[in-house]
């Protein structure tokens, strides 16, 4: 299935949901205004937009909540935009599922920068990921590849964990495991990697743009802890025993070492 290149807006303030329509337009997409919680969340469902905006402070259900409805079936991008802009209100954004947290007054050009640079991963062959994923066959590939190199279909090893970059796809004990892209194109940099240490700025780099001199704030490398945490958490991964994903205290992120024999 290819994908429209449509945004949704979920923002109750008319003269800002006109003003990212306006923005958003200017980018490319086709707009999908809504102005609460549950219509964003029908808009998205209905729609498949690349996109989607989200307001946190809304009547009805908030922004929190939304983008966890959004997340359970849905892996558009997602930024969430407010006027708080204390650092655990953003942390509580990135865990509810967001890609991105912007805070009010935002800068138009600031704002498409930062959708720009999302989209310069684009999922291969334009086919949902998440919950659509899952709907692929599961059967096995043409066989394992090497650990953290690239084998037969693509597909990238570590102790069992397998990910192929041309199908946006993460495999574990024969099992599809639900990533957004974010946690998606982190742990693609870090199979890439193999043991060496990627830093937060680096790793927050890559998934902004492919041009290095792009600012790195501590707010983005803080959602970088964030992402981590919880693609460790559904891979099942302990920070104090790592299986996958070692962290280098005061530096950044690495692979483990290869299993012994």
């Amino acid at each position: 299935m290819t994908e429209n290149r449509i945004a949704v807006v979920i923002e109750d303030d008319a003269d800002i949901r006109q003003l990212l329509a306006t923005v958003l337009e200017q980018a490319g997409f086709e707009t999908v205004l809504t102005g609460n919680g549950a219509d964003g969340v029908s808009a998205v469902r209905e729609h498949n937009p690349i996109v989607t905006t989200l307001d946190v402070s809304m009547p009805g259900i908030d922004g929190f909540e939304t983008a966890k409805q959004i997340r359970a079936f849905s892996s558009t991008y997602l930024i969430m935009l407010t006027a708080r802009a204390e650092e655990i209100d953003t942390l509580q954004g990135l865990e509810a599922g967001a890609d991105d947290y912007v805070t009010k007054p935002f800068r138009p050009r600031e704002l498409r920068a930062r959708i720009e640079a999302m989209l310069r991963r684009p999922r291969a062959g334009g086919e949902p990921a998440g919950a659509a994923d899952a709907a692929r066959p599961s059967g096995p590939d043409s066989g394992p590849a090497t650990a953290t190199t690239a084998g037969p279909g693509d597909w990238r090893e570590h102790r069992g964990l397998r990910l192929s970059s041309a199908e946006r796809r993460v495999r574990l004990d024969d099992s599809d495991i639900e990533l957004t892209r974010t946690e998606f194109n982190l742990l693609e940099a870090l199979l890439s990697s193999g043991r060496r240490v990627r830093s937060k700025t680096e790793l927050a780099g890559l998934l902004r743009t492919e041009d290095s001199a792009f600012y790195v704030s501590e707010a983005d490398r803080r959602a970088i802890e964030v992402h981590l945490a919880n693609l460790r958490r559904k891979l099942g991964d302990f920070p104090a025993a790592p299986r996958w994903i070692e962290t280098v205290r005061g530096v950044g992120y690495r692979l483990t070492a290869h299993e012994e024999g």
